[in-house]
């Protein structure tokens, strides 16, 4: 063992790095996505969120995106300036405003949802269909642990089901 560390710890580690890495990676590649539209990967994930389940608070998004809510609404501020999204009464609560997308912003997700389908058709096609389902079930499995630690132990009173079965 590497440093006196057991090779699990080690493996979970390189894992660990790997997914930082492919943040970096996928991040730069959501700016390109996004190149000419008004958005970038960050508001391109804020307005996905929105798209997969309908209209939600900005607490939901970052939530749903593993983002903080301190992000999310400076993101949604410039998105409701710029027309991309709305903020709407929620009828549940007073206080709570949901985050809807506009006309606008439907069309400009749309627009980069349909600049990404073949490049996740190309990038699909060269991994076994078996490794993306056990690399899905293995990243939700380690994601879910992570977040029961960070709340102490405590499971999330809230599950969003987004509307698209390939999120869950």
């Amino acid at each position: 063992s590497k440093g006196g560390r057991p090779e699990d710890e080690q493996l979970f580690t390189a894992l660990v790095v790997e997914a930082f890495r492919f943040h970096g990676v996928l991040l730069a590649l959501g700016n390109r996505l996004c190149a000419g539209t008004g958005l970038t990967s960050a508001r391109w994930q804020v307005l996905g969120a929105i798209a997969l389940t309908g209209p939600l608070t900005v607490a939901q998004i970052a939530r749903t995106m593993g983002l903080t809510r301190q992000s999310v609404q400076r993101l949604v501020d410039d998105l409701e300036a710029a027309g991309i999204v709305q903020r709407t009464a929620h009828p549940e609560s007073r206080r709570a405003r949901l985050v809807a997308l506009t006309d606008a912003g439907a069309a400009v997700y749309a627009q980069v949802e349909k600049r990404e389908r073949p490049w996740a058709s190309r990038a699909a096609a060269r991994v076994p269909k078996a490794d993306l389902a056990t690399t899905l079930r293995v990243l939700r499995g380690i994601r879910g642990h992570v977040e029961t630690e960070l709340r102490g132990g405590k499971r999330r009173g809230l599950t969003l089901r987004p509307r698209d079965p390939s999120w869950h």
